[in-house]
């Protein structure tokens, strides 16, 4: 991974959390980037989560959920303490994660960002998620993914 590294990999490193990665190709003209990972990965779909950052009560939170769910903006309001939510500015999302769109990774973010993460991921003993680029994939355990994003665990997919 010389050189291939992202500030994901380098906190799963630094904080010694036992994780793989799954690179892949990505392909440009994929409309859902989990998605793509379950189906070039053969993954289990509910095993695979996506990183969506939304607005809560004006500030930028993230939810984490299953790649085949939708986020729940009245539950993220909700698991977050706020009253209400909104998708984020993908501008704004990019400038606090450090990642662009479809490579944002829970872990490693520019800003310390309030972490939600559906609590379907503990059903599983281990979850997948962006490590932070296009074709990146990271497995690790759901506690771990937890701990290191100091996130809550609420049910937050649709």
């Amino acid at each position: 991974m010389a050189g291939k590294g992202t500030p994901a990999t380098a906190l799963l490193a630094k904080q010694k959390v036992p994780h793989v990665l799954h690179a892949y190709e990505h392909d440009p003209r994929a409309e859902s980037y989990g998605l793509e990972a379950v189906e070039v990965l053969g993954l289990d779909p509910a095993r695979v989560f996506k990183t969506l950052v939304a607005e809560v009560d004006g500030k930028l939170t993230v939810g984490v959920v299953p790649v085949t769910g939708q986020l729940d903006l009245k539950a993220l309001a909700a698991a977050a303490g706020g009253k209400k939510a909104k998708m984020a500015d993908p501008a704004a999302a990019q400038r606090a994660t450090g990642y662009v769109l479809g490579g944002i990774s829970p872990l490693g973010h520019r800003s310390r960002l309030p972490v939600v993460i559906d609590a379907s991921a503990e059903k599983f003993e281990t979850v997948h998620c962006s490590a932070g680029r296009r074709g990146l994939e990271v497995e690790l355990a759901p506690a771990d993914l937890v701990r290191l994003t100091n996130a809550v665990l609420a049910p937050i997919a649709a």
